[in-house]
């Protein structure tokens, strides 16, 4: 999720018995609930190490205690720090009496704050490496989109509205947590009835499975898999990979349906709201008249090049769905290897133009003649 999610969630937190456990919680659930966040300096060193680190340690187990503990002290001292700017306060007061939460207490509300950070990024189709250290495979549901108009807009609605009295801010952050509750349910609804009519979307041209046994959806996706994408099956025909369902920014109803295929990719655009879905099996042909977007992915000894370099493994690490493409320079014969993750392909609109601008989701990687790696570039 966004930090702004982030911190309006930690607000709503702070109007519950959390907030009333003495003064410094609310600072604490704040800063906690953005400090796993703090991977962002890695981009001090350029995209390519930023991507390597983001949603790592500061979202696994060492983190979320390590950032409890650190914001804890920091809220400590800088309340003790302005009771001293305070004489009249200090004298009156010490900080360790009644009315400031104790360090317990804060270690306590801010671990609380870090470990909620982290599980309110799990639910989201960017994922994250929530065991990192330790493993450093990334998990994702794939219910909610990275930035939902929605949550922000319930949680901004429940601090505005709940500032009359603390009963209401009591009773206007119990129905917000309710109407989050009811939220995600209906994404998780939703998402599974994406997949369901996955089969009927793409119709009888989808091929049958690599895997030829019985293979159910997981609840939890998990990656990176294989470093190159499977190869066809025994008869040397295309087969079926994987099929998953992503949310999008404006609707809950409204997913991305990728098929993973053993040498490209298939999406379609659904909305489970449109007749054509409605009823036990759905208007198939209606389905089938849906445009269907193809990205090719076929790897060459040149991509399998270009995945040695610290861009290709980094990048590949981090990509769930890696669509590589490459060309050749018929005059310079340099190379050019591009991985584009389909998740994030053609924006949030539409799938019409999905690769003609940079974006943050693509990695280019140029090799000489001579097989030597010219540069390296993400974004582009």
């Amino acid at each position: 999720m966004d930090n702004a999610t982030h911190t309006l969630f930690a607000l709503t937190l702070a109007r519950t018995p959390l907030g009333r456990a003495g003064r410094g919680t609310t600072a604490a659930l704040v800063i906690a609930s953005n400090a796993p966040d703090l991977d962002i300096v890695g981009a001090a060193r350029g995209g390519i190490s930023y991507l390597a680190w983001h949603r790592g340690p500061t979202h696994g187990p060492l983190g979320i205690v390590g950032l409890g503990v650190a914001t804890a002290g920091l809220v400590w001292i800088g309340r003790r720090t302005l009771a001293r700017r305070t004489p009249e306060t200090a004298v009156a007061r010490a900080p360790e009496d009644e009315g400031h939460a104790s360090f317990g207490m804060l270690v306590a509300v801010a671990l609380i704050g870090a470990l909620l950070h982290v599980l309110m990024d799990f639910p989201t189709s960017y994922g994250t490496r929530v065991l990192s250290p330790f493993d450093w495979h990334w998990f994702a549901v794939d219910w909610m989109p990275i930035v939902d108009l929605y949550l922000l807009i319930a949680l901004a609605a429940g601090l505005i509205f709940g500032r009359v009295s603390a009963a209401s801010s009591r009773r206007n952050a119990a129905i917000v947590f309710a109407l989050m509750a009811a939220y995600y349910g209906i994404r998780g609804v939703a998402h599974h009835q994406a997949i369901t009519l996955a089969p009927h979307l793409f119709g009888p041209l989808l091929p049958q499975r690599c895997d030829p046994q019985p293979s159910t959806a997981l609840l939890v996706a998990s990656w990176p898999r294989a470093p190159t994408p499977p190869p066809l099956d025994g008869a040397g025909n295309r087969c079926l990979v994987e099929i998953a369902a992503f949310p999008t920014f404006f609707s809950p109803f409204r997913w991305r349906v990728i098929a993973r295929l053993s040498n490209a990719y298939e999406i379609h655009d659904i909305d489970l709201l449109d007749e054509r879905f409605r009823g036990p099996a759905g208007d198939t042909e209606g389905m089938r008249r849906l445009t269907t977007v193809r990205f090719p992915n076929q790897w060459s000894p040149q991509i399998a090049r270009a995945a040695t370099t610290r861009l290709g493994r980094v990048f590949l690490d981090f990509s769930r769905f890696p669509a590589a493409r490459w060309v050749v320079d018929d005059k310079t014969g340099i190379t050019t290897v591009r991985w584009t993750d389909m998740r994030f392909a053609g924006g949030v609109l539409s799938l019409e133009q999905p690769v003609r601008r940079p974006d943050p989701f693509t990695a280019v990687v140029r090799i000489g003649a001579d097989g030597r790696i010219l540069d390296e570039t993400l974004g582009r």
